[in-house]
């Protein structure tokens, strides 16, 4: 797959792309509400087990002006014909409408595959990806686990 936004590339990811999801993933403030912040090597794994399968589960987004990864965007088979949309970025990039961008991207992308709803589930915290959700015309679903679960009916 490789979807192109106004300032972002969605890619395959690459074992190439190591270091650069590793100075996203190793941030603590990144990682708050997702899991603990990852060395190298668990990087390394995350790539290999998540990027690289068949069907991949996540992407590389990278920032066109530099050709740096600065995230990677979750798009994957969640149950049925629903998919799962996520992100997350270099704390650099929050708050420039970078997830907003890439979520449309990924709608459309749905909708040409013929999928029937897009899932996003994030932290109960997690204020901003909720906003997303919203602006990006999902529904507040149920709640589980301290998981909101927003969805999309295309």
């Amino acid at each position: 797959m490789e979807l192109t936004t106004e300032r972002c590339l969605v890619r395959n990811m690459m074992m190439k792309d190591a270091d650069d999801v590793y100075q996203v993933l190793s941030d603590e403030r990144v990682m708050t509400h997702i899991e603990p912040a990852f060395d190298i090597e668990r990087t390394k794994n995350f790539i290999q087990s998540a990027g690289l399968c068949e069907p991949p589960l996540v992407y590389s987004i990278v920032w066109k002006m530099t050709g740096k990864v600065i995230g990677h965007a979750i798009f994957h088979l969640f149950e049925k014909n629903d998919y799962e949309i996520g992100w997350v970025l270099h704390q650099n990039y929050w708050g420039m409408g970078i997830a907003n961008e890439v979520t449309k991207e990924l709608i459309k992308y749905a909708r040409y595959l013929g999928v029937e709803s897009c899932i996003i589930e994030c932290d109960e915290r997690q204020i901003a990806s909720q906003k997303v959700a919203i602006k990006n015309g999902f529904a507040y679903e149920d709640e589980s686990d301290n998981l909101k679960r927003y969805r999309l009916v295309l």
